[in-house]
């Protein structure tokens, strides 16, 4: 089920999403060239795994943004499904803020590290030596930070739609 974007938020975060999916292609062309050097050449290179895992978790992370815009995140739908629909909102309501909660603690409780991080552009420590931690600490609160607002953004767009229907089972043959 693909959800349209409804609001400019929406359009923001499928872009950010978009841009984050072709990453998954940038790993695919490490690990060819990779895979090339090492039996081809006998040349294996020191850096392609780190790109690659440091390219995945970016991947990780903007796929969350995604599967908030697209209504894909956990959800109880055996008791979500079956409740009236001023239930279905009180449960949003409670959802959405259990995460702004989350957001919040981990933005403060994050943000000297990622700042440290940052500022002092703390490295891997390996023979290549990226900067994974000081890109990557901060990119964890900015990520979760952008699904909180897609999250609020979700629960003010669907706050007025009525129950949506029961999905069709289908049935066994």
């Amino acid at each position: 089920m693909h959800v349209p974007p409804a609001t400019w938020y929406d359009r923001l975060s499928l872009a950010i999403s978009r841009v984050a999916m072709l990453l998954i292609v940038v790993i695919v062309a490490v690990m060819f060239f990779e895979v090339l050097m090492r039996y081809a050449f006998a040349r294996p290179t020191y850096w392609a795994n780190e790109l690659s895992l440091w390219l995945a978790g970016m991947v990780y992370l903007f796929a969350g943004l995604y599967a908030m815009q697209q209504r894909r995140h956990i959800r109880i739908t055996a008791l979500y499904d079956h409740v009236p629909r001023n239930v279905q909102r009180v449960f949003d309501l409670i959802a959405v803020l259990c995460i702004v909660g989350f957001t919040v603690g981990l933005v403060a409780g994050g943000w000297q590290s990622a700042e440290g991080s940052l500022m002092r552009w703390e490295r891997f420590g390996t023979a290549w030596n990226p900067p994974i931690p000081a890109t990557m600490k901060p990119l964890v609160l900015l990520v979760t930070t952008l699904i909180c607002l897609q999250a609020i953004s979700n629960f003010l767009v669907d706050f007025a739609k009525p129950k949506a229907p029961k999905p069709l089972r289908p049935e066994a043959d």
